[in-house]
């Protein structure tokens, strides 16, 4: 029988298993930043666009700000750890990149880095952006896609 209850307590009812995500921004001194997300989607088929929602006190979103480019990346198994430091440290302090050892290549869009361990990575264009809350979502058009046939999506649990 349904029941009303607080958000924390529905929500936790079908939070896991869920999707989690990184996004590669870039610095303002041209270095590269990592952070791992949840809360992401795609938006548009034609023309293909994801929209990525970034808490205002976060590094990535004032990078966002600056340059208006990001690389959705869909984790492998293999990334496990990366997820954990891209969510759990700040890109003002450290470099993500040299910390998790991230093998990377530039992309096309921009030259932001694509994860060669990935699942798949998707460079995008911001095109618009909503405040919502104490979050933005900033809408990317999809510009090249990548994938790794031999990686499996990581699903946190």
């Amino acid at each position: 029988m349904m029941q009303i209850h607080n958000l924390p307590e529905a929500y936790a009812k079908v939070h896991l298993p869920s999707k989690v995500a990184l996004a590669v921004t870039q610095k303002p001194d041209g270095n590269y930043n990592l952070i791992t997300i949840e809360w992401f989607m795609r938006t548009s088929i034609a023309p293909p666009m994801f929209a990525i929602s970034i808490g205002h006190s976060r590094y990535s979103h004032d990078c966002l700000q600056d340059v208006r480019y990001f690389n959705l990346v869909f984790p492998s198994l293999g990334q496990k750890d990366l997820l954990s430091l891209a969510g759990s440290q700040s890109g003002r302090d450290i470099d993500k990149f040299s910390a998790g050892k991230v093998s990377s290549m530039p992309g096309k869009l921009q030259k932001l880095p694509v994860l060669k361990d990935a699942a798949a990575v998707f460079e995008c264009e911001v095109v618009t952006q909503v405040k919502s809350g104490d979050h933005t979502i900033f809408v990317g058009e999809v510009k090249y896609s990548w994938s790794n046939p031999e990686a499996e999506f990581f699903y946190y649990q």
